[in-house]
């Protein structure tokens, strides 16, 4: 594994390049995301969600407690904002009621952050201390950002009754990004498992430059062998559980998962809904016919763990899951991504959040891992079945509350990355979580079985 930032060559100039153009992304991408009404941007559209103007701010306020006054050591722009800003704080329901910024007063504020910000990044030296070394507090702020804006296309979602698809918002944030989406397939010729093989593999890393810390430190793991969806699993295959009465069926569910199923009334994925003898969807504000091919999304791990035992298999965990991502079996190392060190590009994965939708199953040739697992990376999150815990040797960095106060059986682990997720906040080793009855997330999953010996079976 590359002990350097990729894509960032060596020298101290290409890497202070690299990640300025990093923050620049980000920043044109949220500013893509918001360009709404003002009632748009002041309103909450969900109470799962914050308003989007409070994500605006926030992704400064953030940027200004770690890049200008930690690391630049400079005097406070607006500390009177720290914690209206703090997501511990203030849940989300409850943030309409602060008193936010304006737009217009959010955009001034995050714009004189960042130009401190960019200063700060041409005269600091970028080694020495964990929070500077390889530019780790830049790239942070860099996913920080990143992950706002694909929370900001969940809320998008969420918006009722605006036809988003044809709006500026969305259609900017397409404009603002210069990755294009191979959806190409021949799932067809596809085997529908492939088995891993039994043994051990380094799982997390230690060496990737902007790792967070529940990604740390690389560990070795031993996994006996299994079967893994070579695919995740579509719409069409999410669509026969229900024809077959898996909402109905306490059979398939965990006794937590059937009361969630009857109190929230649950009768398919979020946004689906019946039109006579066929199924719908609501993208973005308009209404389409839910697609086969593509990976179902939209689901909460419930109806993820609901759907493989109607199958008769189970969720992966999340070892089995970075085994089938990352373990290369020739060579026996673990890689960065499915196929291999380089950074993504658009024939690896669907990334980047302009397709605003996952590509058919089996598309991405490109990016299938060393055993022919495809579309890993990007897509849709995957669920799987391990709650968030710390890896052996876990040390908080450079905060608790960004991991660690997360940990234990409330969270189930969500990997890979969403077509929504940007690069720069999705790797083989990045790990996201959240409850298991989320379903505003671009989430989706795959299956896996243990293997049985071929005189058993």
């Amino acid at each position: 594994m590359p002990d350097n930032l990729p894509g960032a060559g060596t020298g101290p100039d290409t890497l202070r390049a690299f990640i300025a153009d990093g923050l620049e992304r980000a920043r044109n991408r949220t500013h893509a995301l918001t360009e709404c009404d003002d009632e748009d941007l002041l309103k909450q559209h969900s109470p799962l969600m914050s308003p989007l103007v409070w994500d605006l701010a926030h992704v400064g306020s953030q940027e200004e407690l770690w890049l200008v006054r930690d690391v630049g050591k400079m005097e406070p722009l607006r500390c009177d904002l720290d914690q209206m800003y703090d997501a511990f704080q203030h849940p989300r329901s409850a943030r309409p009621s602060l008193p936010l910024l304006s737009p217009e007063e959010s955009r001034k504020y995050i714009a004189q952050v960042r130009a401190k910000a960019l200063d700060i990044l041409d005269r600091t030296p970028l080694e020495g201390s964990p929070l500077v070394d390889r530019g780790f507090a830049f790239g942070m702020i860099i996913q920080h950002e990143q992950q706002h804006d694909e929370t900001m296309l969940a809320t998008h979602q969420l918006r009722v009754g605006v036809p988003v698809l044809r709006a500026r918002p969305l259609a900017a944030a397409v404009l603002a990004t210069d990755r294009t989406t191979d959806r190409s397939t021949d799932r067809p010729a596809l085997a529908k498992e492939v088995l891993v093989p039994a043994g051990t593999f380094m799982m997390g890393t230690s060496v990737e430059p902007w790792a967070l810390d529940n990604e740390r430190p690389a560990h070795a793991v031993d996994v006996p062998d299994y079967w893994i969806d070579t695919v995740p699993v579509t719409n069409g295959d999410y669509r026969c559980f229900i024809d077959d009465g898996g909402y109905r069926n306490p059979r398939w569910w965990t006794a937590p998962g059937w009361n969630h199923v009857r109190e929230a009334g649950l009768v398919a994925p979020k946004y689906w809904e019946r039109d006579g003898d066929r199924w719908i969807r609501t993208r973005f504000g308009v209404v389409e016919p839910v697609p086969d091919r593509e990976p179902v999304q939209h689901v909460c791990w419930f109806e993820a763990d609901a759907y493989a035992r109607w199958a008769g298999r189970r969720l992966p965990t999340e070892a089995e899951w970075e085994k089938a991502a990352r373990h290369d079996p020739r060579s026996g190392r673990s890689r960065r991504y499915p196929w291999g060190d380089e950074d993504p590009a658009p024939h690896h994965a669907n990334l980047g959040g302009s397709a605003l939708r996952p590509s058919p199953a089996g598309s991405y040739p490109g990016g299938a891992s060393p055993l022919g697992v495809r579309q890993l990376i990007g897509d849709v999150w995957e669920w799987v079945s391990s709650d968030f815990r710390p890896y052996p040797g876990f040390s908080a960095f450079p905060y608790q509350e960004y991991s660690e106060v997360f940990f234990g059986s409330d969270y189930k682990v969500l990997r890979g990355g969403s077509w929504a997720a940007d690069p720069a906040a999705c790797r083989g080793t990045f790990r996201n979580w959240d409850y298991p009855i989320r379903r505003q997330i671009f989430a989706g999953f795959r299956t896996a079985r243990d293997a049985v010996p071929a005189e058993v079976r």
